[in-house]
Formats: C-alpha cells, sequence, structure tokens
C-alpha cells in the first residue's frame, strides 16, 4: 500500500530521457540519460551554466519538444504515446507555466490575458477568477492596461496570475526573474512561493538566481547536458 502512495505522489518523471540535434552530418548530445522525480508539493531548482541544457530540458518535461529517446509521465500519463493536440490539451489541465519574457499577448489586456486559458477551457468564472487573481498579485489598479503599458514587473505578474488561473497541479518556470532588477526579482519570488504554497502547486524552475534556487527544498544541476 505505501508503495502505490508513492507512485501515486509522483507528478513528473523522467526516465533515460536523451535529445541530440543534427548538425551537418554530426549529432550534437543537448541532453544525455535524465532521470528524475519530483514529487506533489515539491519546490525543484534546475541550475547549471548557459548552454547546460536547463530550458530544453523544461521544454521535454511539458511535451513543447520531442526527445529523442526516454520518456516522460505527466500526472502518470506517458507524455510521448500522445499525439500532438493531445498532449496540448493534458498540459491545460495540469501545467503553469511563467516565461522569462513574460509571453502575453499585446493585443489583449491584462484582464484578458488571465482569462484566456480559462475560456479555452470553458471555464465560465473566467473573469471573475482573473480579476481575483490579478488583484491579489497587486495589480487591482491595472486590470485593463495592456502589456506595453505595464513595467517587466507588472508583466510578471500578470503572467504569475495567469500561469495559476486553471489550478495547475504543477507550475514550471524558465528564468521567472531574468528580465526583472534584483528589487523586482525579489518581490517576484516572494509572490510565487506565496501562491505556491496557497494553491499547494508543485513548482520546477530553472534558474541562473542563487536567491531564487535556494528557495527551492531541491536543487538539481545541469553539467554539459547531464544530471549531477
Amino acid at each position: 500500500m505505501a508503495e502505490k502512495n508513492s507512485v501515486k505522489d509522483i507528478v513528473l518523471q523522467a526516465n533515460a530521457l536523451t535529445k541530440q540535434v543534427s548538425i551537418g552530418r554530426r549529432a550534437l548530445t543537448i541532453l544525455k540519460d535524465i532521470t528524475l522525480e519530483v514529487n506533489a508539493g515539491d519546490a525543484v531548482a534546475i541550475v547549471g551554466a548557459s548552454g547546460s541544457g536547463k530550458s530544453t530540458l523544461l521544454g521535454l518535461l511539458a511535451g513543447l519538444d520531442v526527445p529523442t529517446s526516454g520518456k516522460v509521465h505527466l500526472d502518470g500519463i506517458d507524455l510521448f504515446t500522445l499525439d500532438e493536440d493531445a498532449r496540448a490539451a493534458l498540459r491545460g489541465k495540469i501545467l503553469g507555466f511563467v516565461f522569462q519574457s513574460f509571453q502575453l499577448l499585446p493585443a489583449l489586456t491584462a484582464i484578458e490575458n488571465v482569462m484566456l486559458p480559462l475560456e479555452i477551457f470553458e471555464i465560465y468564472s473566467a473573469e471573475s477568477t482573473a480579476r481575483k487573481l490579478l488583484e491579489r498579485v497587486g495589480l487591482k489598479s491595472r486590470l485593463h492596461h495592456y502589456p506595453k503599458q505595464l513595467s517587466g514587473g507588472e508583466q510578471q505578474r500578470v503572467a504569475i496570475a495567469r500561469a495559476f488561473a486553471t489550478g495547475p497541479k504543477l507550475l514550471l518556470a524558465d528564468e521567472p526573474t531574468g528580465n526583472l532588477d534584483s528589487t523586482t526579482g525579489k518581490q517576484i519570488i516572494e509572490l510565487m512561493f506565496e501562491l505556491n504554497c496557497e494553491h499547494g502547486t508543485t513548482l520546477v524552475l530553472v534558474t541562473h538566481d542563487e536567491q531564487l534556487s535556494k528557495r527551492c527544498s531541491r536543487q538539481v544541476r545541469l553539467d554539459d547536458g547531464m544530471l549531477m
């Protein structure tokens, strides 16, 4: 019985994950035999030098890219047995994303950006949910501003609100403080961990930010495409 419970607690699992790309006639190995388990409630920082394969790994864990070999199980489902549409549907139910470059749609206001994933999945309380989340991240007076009218820190707050909008089991963050000054970065770190705690979300993030990585319960290091 205990073994079954431990299996249930595994939200994300990578087995022997390898990614190669062809350059001319030779194959360049970006990631080699990555094996990783993330349990429910974990906060895991993936750290390493630029070019070590961190963002590539995050993309594979999300099923945004396909590995050369190996498997990823997301909430017990083998990602790469699914076609692209099915992977996208699973991501929508399970995952939230926070990117370094915010990835807000410029033609939509803050509240419309947060409402978008809710509307895609026909969650009818989309507007009230988005409003509450934006108020929670300190943007009550900026609901109807467009991204170009917001500072970098405000845009990342919108992105964080959007990431939590669908109540994801797992939040993936790729250098979430990378485009922010140190003071704003600290505020974003605090906000992200507060929301993570409030929502009981599992967190996996890629970061160069030592302060951010130390806030995580686990740190894993990539070195030249291999997990140390």
